[in-house]
């Protein structure tokens, strides 16, 4: 029985096989952005930068060429954190791609609910994120983390949930990478009530 592909923000991102990934938070962000994500080769596979001067807190994932794939756009005044994410540079309700959010304004642990854009009613999450306490960490260094995606999914939206989930806590990602429920990192949608 061939693994269901589950393209969140593209298809191309879906690999056939595992895949291994470092993701690299940069101190020196002008030239290389806040993230660097490479493969086992060192060969870089994609770079997250701020977007400067705006008014909301903004950050775009581009691909190994540099070209935008999604910017992440922090809501003001979100009581749960929320954050949007569109193809490419756009902020057009029209382009948004997904919606991610902490389930409460108050946890002491790190649970996201993650809205794909068609569900507009958001009475569901289509995934889920929260602290697993029973998976050890991945952690290699203090800013630099490995993650096995499952053959299949698209590891760019894996990402994107990762960079959220460093901004929501605040930049403490070592508490929290480790700890990725399998249900986010091998796609499978969870009913969840919210």
């Amino acid at each position: 029985m061939a693994a269901c592909l589950i393209p969140v923000i593209n298809s191309y991102y879906c690999a056939p096989d595992t895949l291994n990934i470092d993701i690299v938070r940069k101190v020196m962000r002008a030239t290389d952005g806040i993230f660097v994500v490479k493969d086992v080769n060192g060969k870089t596979i994609f770079k997250v930068k701020d977007s400067f001067f705006t008014l909301h807190d903004r950050r775009v994932l581009l691909d190994s060429a540099g070209n935008p794939l999604v910017i992440l756009y922090k809501q003001i005044r979100s009581m749960h954190d929320r954050w949007n994410v569109f193809r490419g540079t756009s902020t057009e309700p029209e382009d948004l791609i997904f919606t991610v959010k902490r389930s409460s304004s108050i946890q002491w642990n790190y649970k996201l609910h993650v809205f794909l854009a068609s569900n507009t009613a958001q009475d569901r999450c289509d995934f889920k994120m929260q602290k697993k306490d029973s998976v050890s960490s991945f952690l290699f260094g203090k800013d630099t983390f490995m993650l096995t995606m499952y053959p299949n999914i698209d590891y760019a939206f894996i990402v994107t949930v990762i960079v959220i989930l460093d901004e929501i806590s605040d930049g403490d990602l070592s508490k929290v990478i480790g700890n990725l429920t399998e249900n986010l990192v091998t796609g499978i949608p969870t009913p969840t009530s919210n």
